[in-house]
This record gives C-alpha cells, sequence and structure tokens, in this order.
C-alpha cells in the first residue's frame, strides 16, 4: 500500500492502518516518523487489531518497547530516547526480528542503519484537531 491520505477520526485512521496491516508479514519493519501527538500510536492501535492482539495498546514512550501477542508477535518500539544503534540493538532489535516479530518503531532515525531498506515507512503530519495527513511508502534503497 501506498499513498497519501487524508483521516479526519481516530476510526478513519484505525480503518487505515487495517487496510495497510494486510500487507504485513513477520519480519516486517514500520517506521512511523511524524511530530509529538501526530497519531503514531493510534495509528499502532489499528495495526494491532488487525492482526489480532486483544488488550490495550498504549504509547511505550516511557517502556521503550511493548510486546502484544496475536495472530503474530507485533512489537511497538518508541526510540526517542535512545541514542543510536548500539542502544537500539540493546533493547533486542535482531533477536525480535529473528522471531518473526513485526516491528512499529517510533522515531526510527535513532536505529540508524538497521532499519531495513525495505522497511515500510508511515509519515503523519497533523492538520486539525483530528485531522491527519498520513503518507505510506515502502522504501526500497539500496544501501551505500
Amino acid at each position: 500500500m501506498k499513498g497519501s491520505f487524508d483521516v479526519k477520526s481516530v476510526e478513519e485512521t484505525w480503518a487505515l492502518a487495517r487496510e495497510f496491516a494486510k500487507e504485513l508479514k513477520p519480519g516486517d519493519v514500520v517506521c512511523l516518523e511524524g511530530d509529538l501527538g501526530a497519531g503514531k500510536t493510534t495509528f499502532t492501535q489499528g495495526l494491532a487489531a488487525a492482526l489480532g492482539v486483544r488488550g490495550r495498546v498504549t504509547s511505550p514512550t516511557f517502556c521503550i518497547v511493548q510486546e502484544h501477542e496475536g495472530g503474530n508477535l507485533l512489537v511497538h518500539m518508541d526510540l526517542y530516547r535512545l541514542h543510536g544503534e548500539d542502544d537500539v540493538l540493546s533493547i533486542g532489535w535482531e533477536d525480535y526480528l529473528a522471531r518473526g516479530a513485526i516491528l512499529v518503531v517510533e522515531w526510527p532515525e535513532r536505529a540508524g542503519d538497521l532499519v531495513p531498506p525495505d522497511a515500510h515507512h508511515v509519515e503523519f503530519l497533523h492538520t486539525g484537531e483530528e485531522n491527519r495527513h498520513i503518507t505510506i511508502d515502502k522504501r526500497t534503497q539500496e544501501r551505500v
């Protein structure tokens, strides 16, 4: 799924995430990019529901990593307080991928070259009280 989408509610964000979730497979990395409060966790809630996760999905800002069991293991990471690839490795990045988890990563730039070139990128732009402009792109870039 690629494209730009304007959503006007939490429910529309969840619906978009459910559609996007149909493409995900074990080992995929989903990079969520956008300012605080832009809708990253709301989108993750929709992904989690589509992947069969039961229970509450909240931002992992303070705990950094949250595991959610469903049809697949969904791992939600907030890398904001980390300082580079070594920190990201220390929280189990490679272990999660080896287990076939789907990684949903907020502040992915902190992971540097650990982000695979075929990662999905979802960018959020806050355009109003509940309005968001969401761009979904799967990049396949060569590493230099």
